[in-house]
């Protein structure tokens, strides 16, 4: 059945993927955007489409709409981007988060919050499982967003117990894949953007943290997945298990774009985590959900994307 569907942040890399899903589903999709990290030409080939809608807006400002499913995913989630201005990245996190969740109450709409592996910080357990609570410093540079990412997740609870809202919370892991922002300081697109300019890899520490890096396709049908899974809140990690280390993923780079490139190490930033790789059991048993897309071919689908926009 078609459903009206509002995607907060929907402009931005990941919204645009699940803007496009959702109509391939024939829902009625309103894209909400500020346009801070968003682009307008992540969603240009969307605008023709009947069903589909754009407002600029941004969340920290209430908005009335009637929708029966809000997907919350606004918010500036690289740390170039949400370090550029912190306390903006916490209000949208908190009074985004609080005006959506009132939205939700007020339209009885399903409501999906976009939350973050940096709710555990830098993390003592590992892999991460759901119910390991994080080691996070409150007052570091990435504490605007990780600490942000936890109020909106207490919110989310509260508006559930106190309010009975219907939500559901995805953790997400590193994701990557086409329309990420060239410049925004992720790993994935850094590393491929030198390499293809033939610059220098930029490799912070010694380049033994690791990571998992999970395709964007297969993101986001665990977004519709939980979206539309019965009688479950969250928290539920969503991320591919398989893991990394930095190094690893700049040589196989290198050897996929064919660079010249050196890789040339700087001092590791504050708070950045040693180690990040989700245990996904409970999204396997909840939502029958498991990643398909490897790193090789992920990274030969976002490196033609990014050669495409030379």
């Amino acid at each position: 059945m078609s459903k009206r569907i509002l995607v907060t942040g929907g402009a931005g890399f990941l919204g645009s993927h699940l803007c496009e899903a959702l109509l391939l589903q024939n829902h009625d999709v309103i894209c909400l955007d500020n346009f801070f990290t968003g682009n307008k030409s992540n969603v240009a080939h969307l605008t023709s489409h009947s069903k589909f809608e754009i407002i600029r807006h941004d969340i920290i400002e209430p908005i009335l709409i009637e929708v029966d499913q809000i997907y919350n995913l606004a918010c500036p989630a690289s740390p170039i981007h949400y370090q550029y201005n912190p306390i903006k990245t916490v209000k949208t996190s908190v009074m985004g988060t609080l005006n959506m969740l009132g939205l939700a109450k007020r339209v009885k709409a399903r409501f999906f919050q976009a939350s973050t592996s940096e709710v555990y910080g830098d993390p003592q357990q590992h892999p991460q499982t759901e119910s390991y609570w994080g080691n996070v410093n409150p007052i570091g540079e990435r504490s605007c967003y990780d600490e942000g990412k936890r109020v909106a997740e207490t919110l989310c609870f509260d508006y559930h117990r106190q309010e009975q809202v219907d939500i559901r919370v995805g953790r997400i892991f590193n994701t990557y894949g086409p329309r990420m922002a060239a410049h925004d300081g992720r790993v994935v697109s850094n590393f491929v953007v030198q390499a293809l300019a033939g610059e220098d890899i930029t490799l912070y520490g010694d380049g033994s943290q690791t990571r998992s890096f999970c395709y964007v396709d297969d993101l986001i049908k665990a977004f519709i997945a939980m979206m539309n899974t019965e009688n479950i809140t969250g928290p539920i990690n969503l991320g591919n298990p398989n893991e990394f280390t930095i190094l690893e993923l700049a040589q196989k780079v290198i050897a996929k774009t064919g660079s010249k490139s050196k890789i040339v190490k700087k001092i590791l930033p504050s708070d950045d985590p040693k180690v990040r790789r989700p245990d996904i059991s409970l999204a396997q048993k909840t939502l029958n959900w498991n990643p398909q897309i490897a790193l090789e071919e992920g990274l030969d689908k976002t490196i033609a994307y990014f050669k495409s926009l030379k």
